[in-house]
Order: C-alpha cells, then sequence, then structure tokens
C-alpha cells in the first residue's frame, strides 16, 4: 500500500502544490490522483462534488 501511494499524486491544500507521494502531513493534503494534471485540477473536482452532494441533499429534503 505505501509502494503504491509513493507513485500517486496529492495536492497540498496549504501550499498549492502537487506532491509525488505522501511528502506533507495528511491534514494538508487532498488524494490520491493517478496523474500530475488530475491532482493538478484536485479544486475544481472538490467543487464538483461538493455541489453534487448538496443538490443530493436538497433533493432528499423534499
Amino acid at each position: 500500500m505505501a509502494e503504491e501511494a509513493d507513485h500517486q499524486f496529492w495536492y497540498n491544500m496549504r501550499t498549492g502544490a502537487v506532491e509525488k507521494g505522501m511528502l506533507s502531513p495528511s491534514a494538508d493534503r487532498v488524494g490520491p490522483f493517478s496523474t500530475f494534471d488530475e491532482a493538478t485540477h484536485a479544486l475544481d473536482k472538490l467543487r464538483a462534488n461538493s455541489a453534487k452532494w448538496a443538490e443530493e441533499d436538497e433533493g432528499e429534503d423534499r
């Protein structure tokens, strides 16, 4: 598992940098992502997921 994580990419929320492997504390990073490009767009993915979940929650409240 640890070897696998070393070959994946993470987005550091504190610095805004993409890192290969688990370099930063877990509280600062989001991932894993398969590619550098996916990790670069981590914030877009997080926003899209949040909007989707908000819509789902709204639908359940009806």
